[in-house]
């Protein structure tokens, strides 16, 4: 025999509520799988008779003045001109769980994409791009953009 208690129902209806977000915060995506957006971190549950909040993506394809809450530990900007990248190729290293911003503007429209993050934004002719997430996977990644298929560096996550 199921009995229906207030807290069983105020269970169901937060996953219920959960679970409608998280479809519709799939929907409408871009269908080019290099120029996604990171899974949201995983949300608590809130309290009784709370209503639920859902996470922001942390990639995107146009600067925000809003684009994160957090302090960025890692800020890395890079400026392509003529297929020359500003500053020159090379590493840049960063330790396991800090937040990164990197933020590129080319002088012809691109897509830049983060290797092994599977992290992508628009570049917009003159415009600045950026794609901001948590170093959580130790490793060498490849920081490069798509149609002039130019490394910008190399992301050492330790």
């Amino acid at each position: 025999m199921f009995v229906s208690t207030p807290a069983a129902r105020t269970a169901a209806t937060l996953a219920a509520a959960t679970l409608g977000a998280l479809l519709l915060a799939g929907c409408g995506q871009d269908d080019d799988p290099s120029v996604g957006t990171p899974s949201p971190a995983p949300t608590s549950v809130a309290p009784s008779g709370a209503t639920p909040t859902a996470s922001t993506p942390t990639a995107t394809g146009t600067p925000s003045a809003s684009a994160s809450t957090d302090a960025v530990d890692k800020q890395i900007t890079v400026t392509i001109a003529k297929k020359r990248v500003d500053p020159p190729t090379g590493r840049v290293t960063v330790s396991k769980g800090q937040l990164v911003r990197i933020t590129v503007t080319s002088d012809v429209a691109d897509e830049l994409h983060v290797h092994g993050y599977d992290l992508g934004a628009r570049l917009p002719a003159g415009t600045p791009g950026s794609v901001e997430f948590r170093a959580d996977k130790t490793g060498l990644f490849e920081v490069e953009t798509h149609e002039s298929e130019l490394v910008l560096f190399q992301l050492v996550v330790r």
